[in-house]
């Protein structure tokens, strides 16, 4: 809706008086029709009159009210008001939302002799960016009397002139418009001229002194009149010049000119010196008195005579300095002729100038408002800033278009009059792009078209879209066991594409269970730069490996994180001495008691010492030596597999009493190690309560006959049972490698394998002259199994004994089956507990 404000009065205040119809009922349905018109294309244009030289602070109009705007809303919205002119005439008094006079305000100096006078503003809110278009209208005041450039005129009439005659006067200026303008002229009385005034087609009236009686020089030689200009205004403000007519003799005809108005087209950039056209005018008289001299007209404004110049003979019209459609569309020149006879005789004609435009001006582009930060996520549409488009010429030379480069997420949205709002139309992503620095092209449609170019910077601010990435999906760390508590174990490090508060990574150990302890017991971890720290001391023998996991978290709303694990692996270190197994009483600490006939020969098996180390590698190696013997030459042990043997056979000299110190090492560094004491008995006879105790064994029962066919047929059910599925597995292989070229394993087994927590491993050591596959398998989370054989080359028996684990320090269990042995079996031993 349009809304026109006057104010009526500048000594009351302003008054407010909204104009919204016409009498006439006909007017009144036109007017209707252009109300819709303009209400679905100008969106609420608010519109003020106020009159010329207000005082500075004198109200316009409440400009919050008409806009629906609270008072408060003020403040908050950023209300400003933008003028397309170079200095801000107006102001919003913030704290009663009414829009003031900032400055002394001169129509004429704005608008000259315009009709309309009319300010556009631009009212700019923000939050959300909002702009307004209002016109305050500058009403004229009578603030101008009328002005002629001379005060002083002089005119030579021959006496001889008829009546009738009329000679141009010098107009009057007056800047005010309206019915402040010019209104009429009026001349002192005299009995010889009268006043005429003549309109012409742009409203200007030409006043001219008209001869009402012929003249008489011999009475009257010298007329002296006074020509008075006086405006429309309240009260009538004039200005005065004064006429001196000089009586001349003879010379009784005037030039003619061929045309009264001479039009010609020029364009703007024409250069300087360019002919424009011919004025000709012709005198019957001759001689002297019928040669013509051309000239610009007296009253001829300086702006004019500095940018035309005529040829006083030949009367061509001359370009004397460039033109500019964007100052002045036309101009029209007075040009007189006169000839040479005495007195002169002078005729008058116009010129008309039009101005063509040249597309001489490139097009402007206008913040209205400053470009602002945009969030990352924000939506497509989110108004970026607010700009106009102008161009100084007009016509096609005048449209402009806008053009954005290709693959920017912006758009340019048309409002209104030239107006655009820069709106995003695409995904932002800071971490791509920090800032964009988007060029505007402004093209004319001239030929040929002229264009600008604008960069409007726009910053990203950031948003919490990117979780912190750790630098490995997962580490391993390797530690020595019986360590230092609280050194370091490792540090990890993760790294955010976020800024600000949205990259600030803090760590922490997700709770999870070791050997049913929650992890925390173990370790801890540095929030700030992810250092993990060990509690305590680990133990090989009773954890060997676990896992932590950790979490990166940033400190963005909402927060994002991610996780990693830490594979912890113990290294073993040789803190375990070899353990003895048997004989079962010199495991349980006392003196081991062994007998042997005399009648044994070199190479004879007293007994074998077994011992276990509870560490693992090279530190579980062990080895077996005599420390010290009664006779050194009688006994000897093996050096791997612990078989005290004899070396020679036994005397009747020697003791029947014998005692072996045997010392028990391992591999480790340092080196641990353990001593058994051996007592021998040498005693006659020895072989035969054992053969008794053989035959004994040999006379089997009929229950223990019994028994032992229920195993046999047992034993040949499984083999039979076995062969039958190994078959079926077999043909089952042969089918799905034709398929899959992968045999005897399904994709259960294969899932098995893949899977990491399995944690399957098979360690083959060759090293040294024992030789042993350690097998350790089991989830990360769960108890995990250890087997091991023991091949010894320099061993006479080929031993191979597997033992379910159990606790290295729980052996009496283990020695309570050992006891059933013979003494010439021959066999290892190694138990290990892992537990994460």
């Amino acid at each position: 809706m349009i809304c026109r404000w006057e104010i009526t009065s500048c000594c009351k205040g302003p008054r407010m008086t909204k104009r919204m119809g016409y009498g006439d009922w006909r007017w009144q349905a036109l007017w209707w029709h252009h109300f819709f018109l303009l209400w679905s294309t100008t969106d609420g244009q608010t519109r003020y009159s106020i009159p010329e030289e207000l005082e500075r602070g004198s109200v316009v109009g409440n400009l919050a009210k008409d806009l629906g705007l609270g008072l408060s809303e003020i403040f908050d919205r950023k209300l400003r008001v933008a003028s397309e002119a170079d200095e801000q005439y107006f102001s919003v008094d913030a704290g009663k939302g009414e829009l003031v006079v900032n400055d002394r305000i001169d129509r004429e100096a704005l608008c000259g002799q315009s009709a309309s006078c009319v300010l556009p503003l631009q009212v700019v809110i923000e939050n959300p960016l909002q702009l307004n278009r209002i016109e305050v209208e500058i009403r004229d005041v009578n603030d101008n009397a009328p002005r002629f450039l001379k005060s002083d005129h002089i005119i030579e009439i021959a006496e001889s002139t008829v009546v009738g005659v009329r000679f141009p006067l010098e107009s009057a200026e007056d800047p005010d418009v309206g019915s402040n303008g010019l209104k009429t002229y009026t001349l002192s009385k005299d009995d010889c001229f009268i006043l005429k005034v003549k309109e012409i087609e742009n409203g200007r009236k030409l006043p001219e002194l008209v001869l009402n009686k012929s003249l008489d020089r011999e009475k009257k030689a010298i007329h002296n009149l006074f020509l008075t200009a006086m405006d429309g205004g309240n009260p009538v403000k004039s200005g005065t010049s004064k006429i001196t007519i000089t009586v001349l003799d003879i010379n009784d005809n005037v030039p003619l000119f061929e045309h009264n108005v001479y039009k010609v087209a020029v364009q703007e950039n024409s250069a300087n010196g360019s002919f424009l056209i011919t004025t000709k005018a012709t005198d019957i008289d001759e001689g002297p008195n019928g040669e013509i001299e051309y000239s610009l007209g007296i009253h001829t404004p300086p702006s004019v005579l500095s940018l035309f110049h005529i040829d006083a003979v030949t009367g061509d019209i001359y370009l004397k300095k460039q033109l500019d459609h964007e100052d002045q569309t036309s101009y029209r020149i007075d040009i007189s002729a006169k000839d040479k006879g005495f007195p002169k005789m002078e005729a008058h004609c116009s010129v008309q100038v039009d101005v063509l435009d040249v597309n001489d001006n490139p097009p402007e582009i206008l913040l209205t408002s400053k470009p602002t930060s945009v969030p990352e996520d924000s939506r497509s549409g989110t108004v970026v800033a607010l700009l106009k488009v102008r161009d100084l010429d007009s016509g096609d030379n005048s449209k402009v278009t806008l053009q954005l480069p290709r693959g920017s997420p912006f758009i340019l949205k048309p409002s209104f009059s030239n107006n655009y709002a820069l709106v995003t139309s695409g995904t932002l992503d800071r971490e791509s792009f920090l800032e964009y620095n988007i060029e505007i092209t402004a093209t004319d449609s001239g030929s040929p078209p002229l264009s600008s170019k604008k960069i409007i910077p726009v910053s990203i601010t950031d948003v919490n879209d990117n979780p912190p990435v750790f630098s490995q999906p997962s580490y391993n760390v390797y530690l020595k066991e019986n360590g230092v508590p609280g050194s370091i174990l490792y540090s990890v490090s993760a790294s955010d594409l976020d800024f600000g508060e949205n990259a600030k990574i803090s760590y922490s150990i997700l709770d999870s269970k070791v050997q049913d302890v929650s992890v925390s017991s173990y370790v801890y971890i540095n929030s700030d730069n992810g250092s993990i720290y060990s509690m305590h001391s680990f133990d090989y023998e009773k954890l060997k490996v676990f896992q932590i996991q950790v979490q990166a978290k940033d400190q963005g709303s909402p927060s994002l994180s991610s996780n990693t694990t830490v594979h912890v692996f113990i290294l073993d270190q040789n803190d375990n001495a070899p353990a003895v197994i048997y004989p079962s009483s010199a495991a349980l600490g006392s003196l081991s008691h062994q007998r042997m006939p005399r009648s044994a020969k070199a190479g004879h098996l007293v007994t074998k010492m077994t011992a276990v180390d509870a560490d693992s590698g090279h530190n579980a190696w062990i080895s077996y030596k005599v420390a010290e013997a009664t006779d050194a030459s009688l006994f000897t042990v093996n050096l791997y597999t612990g078989e005290v043997r004899t070396k020679r056979a036994v005397s009747e000299q020697d003791d029947s009493s014998q005692r072996l110190l045997i010392e028990i090492k391992d591999d480790g560094e340092p080196v641990q190690s353990s001593t058994v004491t051996v007592s021998i008995l040498l005693e006659d006879g020895l072989h035969e309560p054992i053969l008794d105790l053989r035959q004994k064994v040999s006379e089997p029962s009929k229950k223990t006959g019994r028994i032992t066919l229920y195993l046999i047929l047992s034993l040949a059910s499984v083999s039979v049972l076995s062969v039958v599925t190994f078959l079926i597995l077999a043909v089952k292989c042969m089918r799905s490698s034709r398929s899959s070229g992968s045999c005897c394993m399904t994709q259960g087994d294969y899932d098995g394998y893949k899977n990491p927590n399995r944690n399957l491993q098979i360690q083959l050591n060759t090293d040294g002259p024992i030789k042993y596959v350690e097998v350790l398998g089991g989830d990360m989370l769960s108890q995990s199994q250890s087997f091991r054989s023991c091949m010894s080359p320099m061993s006479e028996y080929s031993d191979f004994t597997m033992i379910k684990p159990s606790s290295t320090t729980d052996f009496k269990e283990v020695i309570s089956v050992l006891d059933a042995s013979l003494p010439d079996s021959t066999w290892t031993f190694e138990s290990q507990q892992v537990s994460r």
